[in-house]
């Protein structure tokens, strides 16, 4: 399989970091990465990797069904996430959850039909004191109205309420 140098180097770097017995350990960041660069974990994937970490297929396979971050299918150019568990919940988490697969027509898992937005209900972003809580691609966002969720879709970053919208990048 075929990286870009960009990965190519970043892989060799996560192998670098642990020693020859322990190459496992760069499993998860490197499907991570790749899944950034090719948009889906892929069997083809699941076998380069493995090779790299010298694990089997079986062990990388049981990763990515594990680790609800990881995809099998391609997700949208705007992949967004809407935590439902009790914390959200209690504030306004369903509330969010049912306003994005109105306003996008889709549901759970689903893309849109121009591939840009994808939309999953997950069960905690670990934001409870923050919450209710939505997720997309890799920036965080905390109490979240639903005021403030439309001027996501419009792409505003100017997104305000009376507590302040927090944005928080992994």
């Amino acid at each position: 399989m075929t990286f870009s140098p960009e990965l190519e180097a970043r892989f060799e770097k996560f192998l670098a970091k642990y020693p020859a017995d322990r190459k496992r350990s760069a499993v998860i960041p490197m499907l991570v990465y790749a899944q950034d660069e090719t948009h889906a974990i892929t069997q083809e994937l699941i076998e380069e990797v493995a090779k790299r970490c010298g694990v089997t297929p079986l062990q990388v396979d049981e990763v990515v069904g594990f680790y609800s971050m990881l995809h099998k299918k391609p997700q949208g150019h705007y992949h967004v996430q809407v935590c439902t568990n009790i914390s959200c919940l209690l504030v306004g988490g369903e509330e969010l959850w049912n306003q994005a697969c109105h306003k996008l027509g889709i549901g759970h898992k689903q893309t849109t039909a121009d591939g840009r937005i994808s939309l999953e209900e997950v069960e905690c972003m670990g934001a409870c004191s923050w919450a209710p809580a939505v997720q997309v691609n890799y920036d965080f966002y905390h109490f979240v109205t639903p005021a403030q969720l439309a001027k996501l879709w419009t792409g505003s970053r100017q997104v305000r309420s009376r507590k302040r919208l927090r944005k928080y990048r992994r």
